[in-house]
């Protein structure tokens, strides 16, 4: 079988750009999915914020299902690379096939599980009874996608581990415009309101998800899903999900945070902190965009040439990825730190969410260029196969350091409030440090080994 899209070979800077920029661009299109949905329901007439704030409740549990989406997502296709990198492209294919019937059957568990539980689980989240039946409006109807998001965005991980980012690209590129398209349509046209919202959604999932299987069984791909590959091997399984850890337990530790803030919120400043929260993160996803996307494109380069030993083009690779995405995020910080207003508005016209945004804002982005060592560090350790230390420092950051302060902050000299958004830069230096500094000394240990 053909080697295509050698990454062992040619300039290591170009390969990761090249695989970088339609990265960037496809996840922030992703992005836009939920965010267009919040912009839209943000400058609703009536109900707005509350409206908002709803929508925000339903974050822990869409972030759980992205969450099985990396548990075998990002689990199969940095192996995926590795098996390339080794010219195994038999077993290559096999994690293919392994990996779509794991986010197919989830996919339906996940779905059905979130229907019978959706009503403890939204107030266990924060809800109120203002807020519950905005977020069950948009939930009853968002979960019908979850097969289509979970197989659009789980497979379009092996589009790009094969070199081919311009067609990843296109996967999210394709459903978002269809989502922008649709969320005015439906919203404000035919005035369904948030329900509206979910309904344009789940279009454009449905759109991403047959982008990515007509590719995948088309005659374009270095690598094909097939039927025989689909047949489960228990010892694949373990290394997909073994590897596949790390996503998942970021994203879980995402949904973490988000019922820590939402119920400490809730309690201590009532449903306008929930929403103003619901725009800071919106904020946040759309800014780390760009590092995502750098990290993310340099995995299929970097979990390559680790399977083809060349370690020096490692070395550059890592070097690379800090530097940009460490510059990136510094001029990011200082970006929304002088114009924070002009960002909340974006998401919603209500004076009273932006008069207490603001504060809440500069608060919570302090040191924001922190983060970059953070997601650089727990890539890195990905890409050459070391799920266990990423899984260990998603936890560290999140559930050892985020959640005890969003808990206790408040109470600590009459912080209230400040508190909750005051744990996000804490845990940025002390887990963003930590990460990046074990990883290089992981990574030099696991190079100089693996040269005896």
């Amino acid at each position: 079988m053909e080697n295509r899209n050698d990454f062992s070979q040619g300039s290591i800077y170009r390969h990761i750009m090249s695989l970088a920029i339609p990265m960037t661009i496809a996840q922030m299109v992703q992005v836009l999915y939920n965010i267009v949905d919040r912009i839209y329901i943000g400058h609703l007439e009536a109900g707005s914020s509350l409206a908002l704030t709803g929508l925000g409740l339903t974050f822990p549990i869409i972030t759980i299902i992205s969450a099985f989406t990396n548990l075998f997502g990002m689990g199969g296709a940095p192996l995926c690379s590795i098996a390339r990198g080794k010219n195994d492209m038999e077993r290559a294919e096999t994690i293919i096939g392994n990996t779509f019937f794991l986010l197919l059957v989830s996919s339906f568990v996940l779905m059905l599980a979130s229907y019978v539980f959706m009503k403890p689980l939204l107030y266990m989240f924060g809800a109120s009874d203002t807020t519950y039946p905005y977020a069950k409006e948009y939930l009853k109807i968002y979960l019908l996608g979850t097969p289509f998001v979970m197989l659009g965005t789980g497979m379009n991980g092996f589009i790009n581990s094969q070199g081919f980012g311009k067609i990843g690209m296109m996967t999210i590129l394709l459903g978002a415009i269809v989502n922008i398209i649709l969320d005015p349509i439906f919203i404000f046209y035919f005035e369904l309101g948030i329900s509206g919202a979910a309904i344009a959604t789940i279009l454009s999932q449905l759109l991403s998800a047959i982008w990515v299987m007509k590719f995948l069984l088309g005659e374009k791909t270095i690598l094909k899903l097939t039927k025989k590959n689909m047949r489960l091997e228990g010892e694949l399984i373990k290394s997909i999900t073994g590897l596949g850890l790390a996503g998942f337990v970021m994203s879980a530790t995402n949904g973490a945070v988000q019922i820590a803030c939402n119920a400490t919120l809730k309690g201590h400043g009532g449903d306008i902190y929930v929403g103003i929260m619901t725009v800071l993160s919106s904020i946040r996803d759309v800014i780390i965009l760009p590092i995502h996307g750098v990290t993310t494109g340099a995995q299929p380069v970097l979990g390559y040439n680790y399977g083809a030993k060349k370690y020096d083009r490692i070395k550059k690779g890592i070097i690379f990825v800090t530097v940009v995405t460490v510059i990136y995020m510094l001029l990011a910080w200082i970006i929304v730190f002088l114009y924070p207003g002009s960002f909340i508005k974006v998401f919603s016209s209500d004076m009273e969410l932006i008069v207490k945004g603001i504060p809440a804002m500069n608060i919570y982005y302090f040191g924001f260029f922190m983060m970059a060592f953070q997601v650089a560090g727990q890539s890195i350790f990905v890409a050459l196969g070391q799920s266990k230390q990423a899984v260990f420092f998603s936890l560290f950051r999140k559930i050892i350091v985020v959640v005890p302060l969003t808990l206790f902050l408040p109470y600590v000299a009459d912080l209230g409030i400040k508190g909750v958004f005051l744990a996000e830069p804490i845990s940025n230096f002390i887990g963003g440090a930590a990460c990046y500094i074990v990883m290089l000394f992981t990574i030099k240990k696991l190079l100089n080994s693996s040269d005896n």
